[in-house]
């Protein structure tokens, strides 16, 4: 061979075996990619988190993060899925809320303990309730709102992504805080109980922001109140429902991310520093904000005293109301 067709040879030999080690080096190319498992159909609130940070973490890492979308079951079969998975890093839940309200539901029916079989990472955000109403009733205050709910005790109807949902408790507190009736419509995630509001085939919803907000300011929804201590920057002329004359009702959707338990300490340092980066990132704040949810960070022991308390009151709430879902 002539001697530089040789040099050029073992210049590319050597080329490629850098490129080579450069791929080896990067556990994400050449490595199994990472599950995000969500318990709701596509396009909730829950999936937009989601694949939100499976974005963010996929370049983090160097990994592919893959949403894995497993409905049904009020999210069951998602917890259910990534407790029985190995405890590696490589399956992980975007869980929501209505986690924490399993036990209280069917604690006679899951594999999982909603708390020893999961490592809590971090909440990456969250976003309050607002109660929306769709053509099907032409109130345009709460006050309206509950004027005619009164007068028709029973009959009116509210959407919720699943019997007992954050959607649900939120809801039936309100009933029960205001001494109404109406009666509950579950769905398989919150974007099929919205497309049905907006049809007027369920009267209202005691949605998510997050899951609305698109719609309100479209004009496709009416916000009639929003459950949180002061008026929402992105909906600054509806009211909260304490000004509107409901005292006491608040109701916050947290979004965060657990891992099975038994996951090495080592890895849930990396997870906790990416979701931390994630909560903190201006283009995170960006993205949520435009979507009807603020960015948050509660990680390691104070994420799980959140979800301890949330548990208890949860299980008190589903026995002052009688909620069971079979």
């Amino acid at each position: 061979m002539h001697p530089h067709r040789r040099l050029r040879a073992a210049t590319a030999a050597a080329g490629l075996a850098l490129l080579a080690a450069g791929v080896a080096a990067q556990p994400g190319r050449s490595g199994p990619p990472i599950r995000l498992v969500v318990g709701f159909s596509a396009g909730g609130p829950t999936d937009v988190v989601a694949r939100a940070f499976a974005d963010f973490a996929g370049r983090a890492l160097d990994r592919t993060v893959v949403v894995d979308n497993k409905p049904g079951a009020n999210t069951i079969l998602a917890a259910e899925a990534v407790a029985a998975a190995p405890a590696d890093g490589r399956t992980l839940l975007l869980g929501a809320t209505n986690h924490t309200m399993i036990p209280a539901l069917y604690s006679a029916r899951v594999k999982f303990d909603a708390l020893r079989s999961f490592v809590p990472i971090c909440t990456l955000a969250i976003s309050p309730t607002v109660l929306v109403v769709g053509p099907a009733l032409p109130a345009r205050t709460l006050a309206e709102f509950l004027r005619d709910v009164r007068s028709h005790p029973g009959e009116r109807t509210y959407a919720t992504p699943g019997g007992g949902s954050s959607g649900h408790f939120a809801s039936e507190q309100f009933t029960r805080l205001t001494g109404t009736r109406m009666n509950h419509i579950p769905y398989k995630g919150a974007a099929q109980a919205i497309t049905d509001v907006m049809g007027g085939q369920v009267d209202s919803s005691f949605a998510t922001l997050g899951s609305v907000l698109p719609q309100v300011r479209s004009g496709q929804l009416r916000a009639l109140a929003v459950a949180a201590p002061q008026r929402s920057a992105l909906l600054p002329q509806v009211p909260t429902f304490e000004e509107s004359g409901v005292k006491g009702y608040a109701a916050d959707a947290w979004y965060g991310l657990l891992a099975p338990a038994g996951t090495p300490a080592d890895v849930v340092a990396r997870l906790t520093r990416v979701a931390g980066e994630f909560a903190a990132a201006p283009a995170t704040a960006e993205k949520l904000r435009g979507l009807g949810l603020q960015a948050q960070s509660h990680c390691g022991d104070a994420f799980a005293r959140q979800l301890d308390a949330e548990v208890a009151s949860a299980t008190r709430i589903a026995r002052e109301l009688d909620l069971k879902v079979e």
